[in-house]
């Protein structure tokens, strides 16, 4: 983590916290503004697990999920902004609109079969007719299709290449496959059920699809075998909602933000992925208040559209003027801090982890360690993980605005030196019903969701009180000291200036 940032007396940790363990207990209280150790100590797992409770009850009761453009996500847009409502803070839902894939082809044809193939966010289309060639397979392990030695003792020129889902992104596996040759790419899912609603982050080389489980097991026998994949979409617009909460106290031109995404993937309820993150938001805000005594307004908010490619959190950023991006002091990102094989990841604001996303703006390094300082005072050990552009974080690093937060991982799988240090098992997913119909309410690491309950109350509090760490704005206090300061300097000079007149 970055020894750069030193947050003053607002959040800096005692020198005699001992080294975090794997095993150690929440020793020490964090050191920093009355307010946050108050609020830290009021969200609790129990708070935020009745939430999660919620999402998975409106899921139920609508279909079985909370995707964008289902009545389930406008139950939990009605079920948040419910809550902020009737404890006075100011909320609105604004509307925006983006355009949606329609698939107008969603084919594998393999021996006259077709099989469901589901072109994913970022992938081009294929031309009408499709893309034929030899259907090859990358050998399975944990990490499928990871590195470019899994394409090695094949040729892959002209291939559709059918890799096992898992182990690392879906970008990592098409960008593997096309440096050795693929014209396109099949996904195989690795729990039950179809592939659908990912994206591979950036716009694709080649087409790129997902397909089910028992599909890909079915194909893999066909290695070898000509295969057309058909993959093509047109689209249309639609709308949505945000959900954007407001304390009516703090200055409205140096506001702390803090965000997560509230809709689900189609296949399931997605209590981790991020009904987690959600509801540890919504707890917070439910007992910080919407009076409390910050010198900085709080502004929380709740994305949507975040599965189909970062919708809300991008159109809500875009639609801000300069000067009112200027408001922002810095933003908070929570997508996924209840993962059952959980780790413990802090966004890398300095880029002191060196794996290739680079920093972000200033201050982001001084919100990455005050996170750092909260867990190494409870005992936890924490590492860097990217800003690898696969959450609501992104638009806000876009526009220069300072950003943080926490992860408890997704489909990458946990090493043998991370269950050591964290406990959970080593080469299993951090989720392994990460954009599954499994990830319900027995998809959460509850001991991991209220340690990163505790952190997300505390940091975005002390922010409340001071972001002078991160932008140079004193709070309150320090800005009435330097007037006193200042006054009685000036009564001093004038002093002077009469007993020298008077000699």
């Amino acid at each position: 983590m970055s020894g750069r940032s030193k947050l003053a007396a607002v959040l800096a940790i005692s020198a005699l916290v001992a080294a975090p363990t794997a095993t150690a207990s929440a020793a020490a209280e964090p050191a920093g503004p009355a307010l946050a150790k108050k609020l830290a100590k009021k969200v609790t797992t129990e708070g935020v697990n009745r939430h999660l409770i919620a999402f998975q009850r409106l899921a139920d009761r609508n279909g079985g999920n909370r995707a964008a453009l289902t009545p389930g996500y406008d139950a939990s847009v009605d079920y948040v902004a419910g809550k902020l409502r009737d404890a006075g803070f100011i909320v609105s839902t604004p509307n925006f609109s983006f355009d949606i894939p329609v698939n107008d082809a969603e084919t594998a044809r393999v021996d006259g079969v077709n099989y469901q193939a589901i072109v994913m966010i970022e992938s081009p289309q294929t031309p009408v007719g499709g893309i034929t060639g030899p259907l090859r397979v990358v050998p399975e392990d944990t990490t499928t299709g990871c590195e470019a030695s899994d394409f090695a003792g094949q040729n892959f020129t002209g291939s559709v290449a059918l890799i096992r889902r898992g182990g690392c992104t879906f970008e990592q596996k098409h960008l593997n496959a096309f440096a050795a040759g693929a014209v396109a790419v099949l996904v195989s899912n690795n729990t039950a059920g179809p592939l659908k609603d990912v994206t591979l982050t950036n716009p694709g080389k080649i087409p790129t699809g997902g397909i089910s489980q028992a599909d890909g097991t079915t194909l893999a026998g066909k290695a070898g075998a000509s295969v057309t994949v058909d993959m093509r979409f047109h689209t249309e617009s639609r709308t949505q909602r945000n959900v954007i909460a407001e304390t009516r106290t703090g200055r409205k031109n140096n506001v702390v933000m803090a965000g997560s995404h509230l809709d689900s993937v189609e296949l399931g309820a997605g209590i981790n992925d991020n009904g987690s993150g959600s509801a540890a938001l919504l707890e917070t805000a439910l007992q910080l208040g919407s009076n409390p005594k910050v010198d900085n307004a709080i502004r929380f908010a709740w994305w949507g559209a975040e599965e189909r490619g970062l919708i809300g959190s991008e159109e809500w950023v875009r639609s801000l003027t300069f000067e009112q991006q200027l408001d922002i002091a810095l933003y908070l990102n929570f997508d996924m801090v209840g993962s059952p094989n959980a780790a413990y990841f802090i966004y890398d604001g300095d880029d002191s982890d060196a794996t290739g996303a680079g920093p972000g703006p200033f201050g982001s390094a001084q919100i990455e360690k005050a996170f750092a300082d909260y867990f190494a005072a409870k005992g936890v050990p924490t590492e860097g993980t990217d800003f690898s552009g696969r959450s609501d974080y992104g638009e806000f690093i876009a526009q220069g605005i300072p950003a943080g937060g926490l992860f408890t991982g997704a489909e990458g799988v946990k090493t043998a030196a991370q269950a050591a240090k964290w406990g959970g098992t080593a080469g299993v997913a951090y989720d392994p019903c990460y954009h599954a119909k499994c990830d319900n309410l027995g998809n959460i690491d509850r001991v991991a969701l209220g340690r990163n309950a505790g952190a997300i109350a505390f940091v975005t509090a002390a922010y409340g009180v001071s972001t002078e760490d991160v932008n140079g704005v004193p709070p309150r206090q320090k800005r009435a000291e330097a007037r006193k300061s200042a006054t009685l300097m000036k009564s001093a000079s004038a002093a002077d200036h009469s007993h020298a007149a008077a000699s």
